[in-house]
Parts: C-alpha cells; structure tokens; sequence
C-alpha cells in the first residue's frame, strides 16, 4: 500500500484554498473554492467582483488578453456607472511569506487600471481602499490560487521534505555502463611447476590467503616427491579447478585476485567517445544495491572492441566493503563539464501545475505554488531563472503529495 494511501484520510481533513475561475479575458477575485465556504461573490458585466458598501459598488477584475495580468476596475453609484475619475483607488496584495504589492490606479476610458503587473501566482490576502464623494471604503477577503495548508505533524508523517533553493552546479553528464575487472598484475592463474597428481587441496573459493601461503600439494612425476604450489600474491581464491586426485598439468589449479581494488571498464558508444576523456570524474553505481562511489577515470584505451564497436575508458574503485565483485555490470556517470549557476533546485522537487514547471514553497503550516522558469539542467538539479529567490523553502521530497492536496481542492482550474 502507498504511502498517500496510507495518510489519506489524515489529508482530507487539511484546510485548502484556492483562487476565483474567469475566462479568456479577466477573471474575479474571489478565491474560495471549498464546497464549505461562504458562496461565490457576486460577479459584475466585466466579469469583476463586487465589492458593495452603501451606494457605491467597485468591480475589480484581473485583464490577462494579450497583456500581461493587470487590475482593471469600474465604479457604480446605484447601480450606474461613475466616471473612472470620480474615485481614488489602491490594491495592497500580501503574499505568503511577507511580500506586499501596492497598485495605483489611473484612468483609462471607462475604467481604471492598475500601475503594477499581477504577477503569479494569484493568491494573496486583497486589501481595496477607495474615496469616493469624500468618502473612504475599504474591504478585505483572500484570494488564494495553489495554496494548501498541511499540518507540520502530517508532512513529516508524509515524508514532505523541505530545504532552501540556491546555488549549486550543473553538470554535463553521460550516462554509461560497464564491468568490474581485476586490476592487471594483481590477478594470477596459479599452475603446478611440475605435471603430476592432486594430493591435497589447502584452500577453496572465497579464501583469503597470503602471498606463499601453499594452496595445494601435488606428488612431482619427475621426482615422485611432493612439493608445495603456493600463492604468488595476496588476494582472494576466486576459482579452484582441481580436485584431489587429478592430475596437476597445463591448466590452472587456482585463480587469485587482489580485490581491495578494482578496475572499472566503461564501454563507450558514439560521441560519448569523442566527449570522455582522461581524468574526468565518474560515479560508479553498484546495481545491485544502488551504493555509488566517486572516482576518476584513469585511462581511455586506444582500441575499439571489434563485437560490440565499443570504446573502453578505465577507472579504478576502492573495493573497502569487499562487495564489489568481478564480472558484476555497473552504472557510471561521467562529469564531462561542470556550470556553476546561482539558483538551481533538485528536479525531484518540481510539478506541473496547469501549463507551468512549478515548485512548493512552505510558509508555516501553508504551502504554495512557485511557477519557474528553468534553464539548464542534469540528471539530478535544474537552474531557475526566475520564480524563486535564494533561500526560498522548497519542497524537494514527495512534491507530489502536495500537488495532489491542493488539485483536489480544485485549484487547479485554468484562468
């Protein structure tokens, strides 16, 4: 079972707010879509919201066709329209995490517009003042669009992951594949000196044995005296090809390998063989427990493997757990270059929200969109180019869960 499936019935008592829906051309103001808010504010002819005190009625809407956001708003008296001049009006917009913006309002027509862009996301407390007939109005209410509130107990219950965006490297990477071999010279084929018959065997497969230490014992046929064969090295029996009894000759009674270090043989294909090269960086993955470790590629070999028209670049890795083995394939990734950049965040920590590459900051116990835009990337982190700020919290594990805690409030409707 999932973990979402297992909080799930914790998330859905989480309190969740979003902005107003609109059409092509503006969209109200109002941000409540929880089937137990307060109903939907009145709309006005421009598609605005209402908002009444005595007489006087201001309709404000966020214009999106073909420009950039901006407020737009008419004013009434009565119910009849008043000229645009008759009114001295301010927007303040507080964001989550303390950011205000302040609109001014000239005329223009029939109607005022805002001296600032409503940039996103749309969610923000809204604060209207206006004077008109040397009277002041005010109202307040929220206006929220891909926020949700989860409480701190259930995130970390829910593995939400949260850490500052900043700067950090991308890396030109290649993704490559390969094989553990023994390092040349530390690896022997152990044969008799002399042909003759298996009279004892002194270590098996898996041994650890001294360089001298005798391995078997074999009768000469020449002499008839028996001798010892001994390692020729320290290291490790990785294969034994006799048993007693049988007679000792050409072939070898033993393999023995040091393993405290190994080659790794990377297999190259296409441009990956014109873009690697000596002394690069690689991180080598064991597949079979994901474990990596950082080396440096020793060697590019001058060949080309005539089967698989393969080029071979060499590193060599530390063997301290004895868990890398040879002949086991691994993963690599080389660095071939390296992009230092001042604001990247992890790609596990982004989202798609309508039509936008986003992440989720964290403000308290709320949580918000941040729609990016990105620049370069890796495997691993992407730069950000705009959206976010050096510090800003972002959430870089189980994104998806917050995502799918704000959809299910409905907040991701299209403007």
């Amino acid at each position: 079972m999932s973990l979402y499936r297992i909080l799930f019935p914790l998330l859905i008592g989480l309190a969740v707010s979003a902005c107003g829906g609109g059409d092509d051309h503006a969209h109200d103001e109002d941000g409540d879509h929880d089937d137990h808010a307060a109903a939907e504010p009145a709309k006005g002819e421009h598609n605005g919201r209402l908002l009444t005190d005595g007489p006087y009625t201001v309709e404000l809407a966020i214009f999106e066709d073909g420009v950039p956001p901006e407020y737009r708003a008419w004013l009434y008296k009565d119910g009849e329209p008043l000229p645009p001049e008759a009114v001295e009006l301010r927007v303040v917009l507080a964001r989550l995490g303390g950011t205000t913006d302040t609109h001014a309002f000239t005329p223009r027509g029939d109607h005022l517009v805002g001296s600032l862009e409503v940039y996103e996301p749309h969610s923000f407390d809204v604060t209207v003042t206006a004077r008109i007939d040397g009277k002041n109005l005010s109202w307040t209410y929220p206006s929220y669009e891909g926020r949700t509130t989860i409480a701190a107990a259930v995130a970390e219950a829910s593995g939400i992951v949260v850490a500052p965006a900043g700067p950090g490297v991308i890396r030109d990477e290649h993704e490559v594949q390969g094989l553990l071999t023994p390092i040349e010279g530390r690896y022997a084929r152990v044969v008799a000196r002399f042909p003759g018959p298996v009279k004892a065997l002194r270590a098996g497969v898996g041994d650890t044995v001294r360089a001298g230490e005798t391995l078997a014992t074999v009768e000469s046929n020449v002499s008839l005296s028996d001798y010892a064969v001994a390692a020729p090295l320290a290291g490790t029996v990785l294969a034994r090809h006799a048993a007693v009894g049988d007679l000792a000759g050409e072939q070898p009674l033993f393999e023995v390998a040091d393993l405290s270090e190994l080659w790794v043989d990377l297999h190259l294909f296409g441009t990956d063989a014109q873009h690697i090269t000596q002394g690069l960086p690689v991180d080598v993955t064991r597949l079979s427990d994901g474990v990596s470790v950082q080396t440096t590629l020793d060697r590019v070999l001058p060949g080309t493997a005539t089967a698989s028209q393969s080029t071979v670049a060499r590193a060599t890795v530390v063997n301290a757990d004895g868990r890398w083995r040879p002949g086991a394939a691994v993963r690599a990734r080389v660095t071939v270059a390296e992009q230092p950049v001042p604001l990247m965040v992890p790609l596990a920590a982004l989202q798609r929200f309508r039509d936008w590459d986003v992440v989720f900051v964290r403000h308290g116990d709320d949580y918000e969109i941040r729609p990016l835009e990105l620049g370069r990337r890796d495997g691993v982190n992407v730069e950000v180019l705009s959206g976010l700020e050096a510090g800003d919290p972002v959430v870089v594990a189980q994104s998806y869960l917050v995502k799918a805690d704000i959809e299910k409030s409905g907040a991701s409707h299209d403007h």
